[in-house]
């Protein structure tokens, strides 16, 4: 925990007034936390993953505040928002203060943090982007909840603090997401079953750089050597994705950049 005088410190990746994409059904704004000990190769927000922008948590509920006329809600993304335990339930109190519905997106890496929030009800929606070991869990992080070699434990602790929340119904949204790449499919049975009852989505996934195998001696140089093959990474088909979804014998969500997201029920396969 980082503080300024009394003000706890956020370290700031960005902030975005108004957005119709981050909650299914709800105009939000959503506020970006700086730092991630995961380091995917397709992240979206990858530019975010180090550095520092320290600002009072007080400056970031005056930017939610501007906001408030025009949304329902606020989604705290990054990075790894539930990284910084201390900014983010100060910031899930104010937003709960000002009226407005909050959510998190997160790896699950800091099950600590999701019981915080679900223990004084500051959540009302969680996503969890669940990482495979296809991903190897290359990280930056200092032991303790920060360990890679521990996210396996550390995510599958926090689908089960945020499920135990979600049929008690003190959670009225959870999701586990899965972006899906042809190296993962493999993963895709064992983590169905770790969702059980949770709705689960598979995420259409795209590449931003090769990623690095276990073993690879000089990364920088395979990356060098990989990086003009990357446009061979193509995306899987929403075909080649309702195929996976089909062997998973279960409803789920998908979503692709061609078609956003919709529903797809097994029971039309009966």
């Amino acid at each position: 925990m980082i503080r300024n005088g009394d003000a706890i410190q956020l370290n700031f990746g960005g902030f975005i007034p108004l957005s119709t994409v981050d909650w299914r059904g709800l105009a939000v704004c959503t506020v970006f936390f700086r730092g991630c000990p995961l380091r995917c190769s397709y992240c979206q927000n990858a530019t975010i993953f180090d550095g520092e922008d320290y600002q009072d948590t007080d400056e970031i509920i005056a930017l939610i505040k501007g906001s408030k006329l025009a949304v329902s809600g606020v989604v705290f993304s990054g990075g790894e928002p539930t990284m910084q335990k201390d900014a983010l339930l100060t910031l899930a109190r104010a937003a709960k203060g000002l009226g407005l519905a909050t959510g998190v997106q997160t790896n699950g890496i800091f099950p600590a943090t999701i019981a915080a929030l679900v223990k004084e009800r500051l959540v009302d929606r969680i996503a969890i982007d669940y990482k495979t070991r296809w991903e190897g869990f290359s990280c930056a992080g200092d032991g303790g909840e920060q360990s890679c070699q521990d996210y396996r434990k550390n995510v599958r602790r926090s689908i089960k603090i945020a499920g135990d929340a979600f049929r008690e119904k003190t959670l009225p949204e959870l999701e586990i997401v899965v972006t899906v790449f042809y190296e993962n499919v493999k993963y895709l049975q064992e983590i169905s079953k770790t969702a059980g009852d949770i709705p689960l989505v598979l995420q259409q996934g795209e590449h931003k750089i090769p990623m690095v195998p276990g073993g690879a001696t000089n990364i920088s140089a395979y990356i060098s050597q990989t990086w003009d093959t990357i446009e061979q990474y193509t995306p899987m088909t929403l075909a080649e994705i309702k195929k996976i979804a089909d062997g998973l014998k279960r409803d789920v969500r998908i979503r692709t950049r061609e078609t956003g997201e919709i529903t797809y029920s097994r029971k039309y396969l009966l």
